[in-house]
Formats: structure tokens, sequence, C-alpha cells
């Protein structure tokens, strides 16, 4: 898979960045780990993303390191570019991978900051809402169809997906079901038992004011 590839070149290179620069930070997480959610939106894309923390030694400068990230790194292959602000920046670019090192000025603190470009793993389909879960013709014997749902038996709100799209965030959690997914007043059954029907249920059916 490509963003496992990608991945396990950002982990070997801050590694590899790590053993030159900071070498005795060496407590080294074990694995790339899974890839999380970048971006909610349909299709979702995923990434994986790492931080580490390494010690400048007393005897190389800021500047000295911030050499060395940037040789060892253009000598790979990787677009490099350097900045100094509040610290020295230095960042490599290669395949969408983005490693930065960021070098205190002001203290040892040497940070490594990477993460792949976003990949998504699937092709949205088009939704289909859901069949209804019981119809006039399907209700049980004694009951009526749910008057919240109208007998669909998932959540009317996010059509039993748990989640309803946003334009920011892409989704959200659905605020009628909380994810549960169902119609909350019927969970999930599509209908309701017209003897036990509250008095303000009632007012749902006129048919059974009638009777």
């Amino acid at each position: 898979m490509e963003l496992e590839r990608l991945g396990l070149l950002m982990h070997e290179w801050v590694r590899e960045l790590v053993v030159r620069l900071t070498p005795e930070a060496m407590v080294w997480p074990e694995g790339l780990g899974e890839p999380a959610v970048s971006d909610w939106h349909e299709p979702l894309q995923f990434h994986h993303t790492m931080t580490f923390r390494g010690a400048r030694p007393e005897t190389v400068t800021p500047a000295e390191m911030g050499q060395r990230a940037g040789e060892a790194l253009a000598a790979a292959g990787w677009a490099v570019e350097e900045e100094v602000t509040e610290a020295h920046l230095v960042t490599g670019r290669r395949d969408g991978v983005v490693i930065r090192i960021r070098i205190s000025v002001i203290s040892d603190v040497v940070l490594y900051q990477a993460r792949t470009p976003s990949i998504a793993f699937y092709t949205p389909e088009v939704f289909v809402k859901p069949e209804p879960v019981r119809t006039l013709d399907t209700l049980s014997r004694g009951y009526v169809l749910c008057y919240e749902c109208d007998g669909l038996g998932w959540c009317s709100s996010c059509w039993g997906r748990g989640w309803v799209p946003d334009v920011e965030r892409g989704r959200r959690r659905c605020r009628e079901c909380h994810q549960d997914r169902v119609c909350p007043i019927c969970r999930g059954a599509g209908e309701k038992h017209a003897a036990t029907l509250q008095y303000y249920e009632r007012g749902h059916y006129p048919e059974l004011s009638e009777e």
C-alpha cells in the first residue's frame, strides 16, 4: 500500500536524522502504527505522522546542527529548505513526505516532526437511503408505524450512518441519535404497539382517536 510505503520512508528517515544529530535520544517507537484520519470529507483521507524530541549536544551550535540536517537530507535526494527565525528550521520534502527539524536557539531542544501526504483508501459511492423496516403492509398485529420515523427504523436525520455531512469538518456526530444510528423513538423497530402508546403519542394517530 502506498501510504504504508511512504510512512516507512518517513519513519526510516526521522530515525536516520535522530541517529546522526541527537543519538542520545534513541528511545525509539517500535513500528509505524496505524494511520490517522486527516480529512473527514468524503472520501476519508488518512496519513501517518510522528513527533520526536531530542537534545542538541553542547559542542554543536544550532547553526551547525541545521547545516548537518540539511546536508544529510539533500544527499539522500530530499528537497531542502532552511529558515532562521526564533529557531533554526530545516524542512525536507520527498514523495509528498515532509520532515521538519526545529532546532531551538535558546535551549538544547531539537524537535522532529514528520507527516506523509493524505491518501484516500476508497472511492466514495453515492449514498442510498435505507429502505423502511416496516410499512403499512408489514406491520405486526396491533402495531402502528412509528410516528417519528414513519416505519424507517433508522435515524431519519443521519439515515443510519451515525453522522451527518458537514461542509467545514466533513462529518459531525448526529445530534438526533447520538451515533446510535436507529430511530430514538422505536429503537429500530419501525413500529409502536398501539395499546402501549402514551396519551401524547396517541395524538400522532387520529385514526386511534376515532376508534
